[in-house]
């Protein structure tokens, strides 16, 4: 049977080398003395003294931040995922990352400034899985320094998915059959993931469906803490009890969950820590407000919200009206 038209176009996009994505800023010591702290890692210095970035840390450089898109002047416009686009017109419109391999020419040094391009590698041919029937594609984005005497390859990044339709597609409701049974009536409703339960933490969640926010209490020296755990952490002790906190508090710190963009969620997806009046800490998400005017120290109340029809109950929290 001859390839159709779209797979050929498909194909034909294959080697295609996409532009340039710079950098926003040079490598530098601040940036790299953070992400260290956060892994836990030692800041690497060179002999000279000059300080170096972790070989892990390479694609730091080239994210756009948290606008989506944003690169810097002079970046390229060309969407290197324009073979994903076009499958998904197709009826392929799932993926799954498959897998990712970053390696590394050497380490890059305080002051470099980095680029990076994207080729379409390979497009498998079809195949069919638990998941569904659908292709393989192969993206290769490699990282470069620039130098007056000529560019240097520091890095590359290969990362593979599986663009497919699904095995158990949505039906159509009426149950009617013929040529297009087989076609998704629409995508399948995503449910929330459901918390893991455990003895330590099960009071928590059975608070929750009752609509109180109970937070663990040692029984020995008084501390709260959260999340729940079978020993307290200040005095050791093993005997616990609860006390069910007002459910008022303040943001800590926050995050804007933009990418990747996980259904059921809403996106930008802000994301809190909140410190509850009672003394202790909680992560939950924040409703009720754009993204953009989340503040720290904002006060904010608990309300327990349902989802999944009714099977999930969970404390997300509200920006208190000045």
């Amino acid at each position: 049977m001859a390839e159709q038209d779209w797979m050929k176009r498909a194909r034909a996009l294959v080697g295609k080398q996409y532009g340039r994505v710079y950098a926003w800023d040079k490598v530098n010591a601040p940036m790299i003395r953070q992400w260290c702290e956060l892994m836990g890692v030692a800041v690497p210095v060179d002999a000279d003294g000059t300080v170096l970035a972790p070989a892990a840390m390479l694609q730091v450089w080239c994210m756009e931040g948290p606008v989506a898109n944003n690169y810097p002047p002079g970046s390229t416009t060309e969407n290197p995922y324009e073979v994903l686009k076009l499958m998904e017109t197709e009826g392929f419109a799932s993926v799954v990352a498959v897998n990712s391999e970053l390696s590394f020419e050497r380490m890059v040094r305080e002051g470099e400034k980095l680029y990076y391009t994207t080729r379409l590698d390979s497009v498998g041919e079809e195949k069919t899985t638990a998941l569904g029937t659908g292709f393989f594609v192969t993206l290769v984005m490699t990282f470069f320094s620039e130098r007056s005497a000529g560019d240097e390859k520091v890095g590359e990044l290969l990362f593979r998915v599986f663009k497919f339709r699904p095995a158990n597609p949505v039906k159509p409701a009426d149950g009617s059959s013929g040529s297009k049974a087989d076609v998704p009536a629409g995508p399948p409703k995503i449910k929330r993931s459901a918390p893991g339960i455990s003895d330590d933490n099960r009071f928590f969640w059975d608070g929750v469906r009752e609509g109180r926010l109970l937070i663990q209490r040692c029984k020995s020296c008084g501390s709260l803490r959260h999340p729940p755990g079978p020993v307290c952490p200040s005095c050791h002790s093993f005997e616990w009890d609860t006390l069910q906190a007002s459910g008022g508090g303040t943001v800590y710190s926050f995050v804007v969950m933009h990418y990747p963009e996980v259904p059921p969620f809403d996106h930008p997806n802000p994301i809190g820590l909140i410190e509850l009046d009672e003394g202790t800490r909680l992560v939950a998400q924040l409703v009720g407000i754009k993204p953009s005017e989340v503040q720290i120290g904002q006060r904010v109340q608990v309300e327990f919200n349902a989802f999944n029809d009714g099977e999930l109950v969970l404390p997300q929290f509200r920006p208190v009206p000045a």
